[in-house]
This record gives C-alpha cells, sequence and structure tokens, in this order.
C-alpha cells in the first residue's frame, strides 16, 4: 500500500479507504482454495476456464441475461479478475499516462493463489497512481480517457473502483460463507 502521509486531504483519505477496502476484500479472499475459486453454485456459471493453449480466460466479459432469464452467476474467479483485470488494470490503461504493458486483459491465472497475487497487483498499480496525485489533479478532468471519461476527476474513477470492490467484494464473501455451507441446511421452520 502507498504512504498516506505527507499528502493533501482529499488524495489522503480517498488513499485511506483504498487501504480499508483492500484490507477487508484481502482478508476474506485469505486461505481460498482453488476449489472455492472456481466454484460453480449453479449450472451456466460464468468463469474463467482454460482454452486449448492452457492459457485460462474469462468466459465472458459483461454477462448478460437471456430474455426472462435471472442474471447470470459468476464464479469467484471471475469477479476477482473483473475486480483486477477489467477495471484496476483496465483504469490504469486507460487513465494514465504511465501505463506499463500488461497483455491479454482477458488472461487470468487458473489458481486461486496466482489469481490473488494477481489481484494484489493490480490493486497496488492503481493505488500507485493515485498516491502519484495531489488533490489539484484528484479533483481536475482526467482529460484522457473513453467515452465521456476524460472530463471526468480522477476522484471519481476512484469512487468507480470502490463500488466495483464493494459490489463484487461483498458477492466474493457471499460465494466462500456459501461454499463453507454447502450441503448444509437449515431446519424448516414449523
Amino acid at each position: 500500500m502507498a504512504d498516506v502521509t505527507g499528502h493533501n486531504p482529499a488524495t489522503r483519505d480517498l488513499l485511506a479507504i483504498f487501504e480499508r477496502a483492500r484490507t477487508r476484500l484481502f482478508g476474506r479472499l485469505d486461505g481460498l482454495t482453488d476449489a472455492e475459486y472456481h466454484w460453480e453454485p449453479v449450472g451456466d456459471c460464468v468463469g474463467v476456464r482454460p482454452g486449448d493453449d492452457g492459457v485460462f480466460r474469462v468466459a465472458t466479459l459483461f454477462p448478460e441475461p437471456a430474455p426472462g432469464a435471472p442474471d447470470p452467476v459468476t464464479t469467484i474467479a471471475w469477479r476477482i479478475w473483473h475486480i483486477g483485470a477489467l477495471c484496476l488494470r483496465g483504469y490504469v490503461t486507460h487513465f494514465f499516462d504511465d501505463a506499463p504493458e500488461f497483455g491479454d486483459r482477458h488472461a487470468w491465472p487458473g489458481t486461486a493463489d496466482e489469481g490473488v497475487q494477481a489481484l494484489a497487483e493490480d490493486w497496488e498499480h492503481f493505488a500507485a497512481r493515485l498516491a502519484a496525485l495531489d488533490d489539484a489533479r484528484l479533483l481536475a478532468p482526467m482529460g484522457r480517457g473513453p467515452g465521456g471519461w476524460a472530463d471526468e476527476t480522477y476522484q471519481k474513477l476512484a469512487l468507480h473502483a470502490l463500488v466495483e470492490v464493494a459490489h463484487h467484494g461483498g458477492e466474493i464473501g457471499l460465494l466462500r460463507d456459501l461454499y463453507l455451507r454447502e450441503g448444509v441446511r437449515a431446519p424448516l421452520l414449523p
């Protein structure tokens, strides 16, 4: 995690919230097994699977429900990929000048340990770029990025990242809870 001392107040506070979100998410990922990482609680889950070349890739970037069907369920592996590669890594690629070459964003590790490590690296790349901003730059239009994002601030981008972490991180926690209790049924109420 980036050092937050010496930052302007808005940047400092944003980095502190990012650190709190990171601590909570990675706490929930501690001890994640490969079986949990790829667990499909229902048929037709969207996940990260090996292709013919042996490289694991996401099956679907943005799972959409069929007409009249519920939203697709995604695996923990897909959710970790979504937070790391699609969001945080994507934000670094599209919104910062010094983006490293990341390669195929659809490729993702096939094991839990490697997936969590890749997420940690993507998190660090994004947080380090936020830490390099001062309050004036954090609150000014980015001036780059797809769609209408060029007119938005880095603060808004960071808050959007936190929404993704909260949304998918909460789902990861629930999937872990359900996995650990698979087959355990509560007694029916009279």
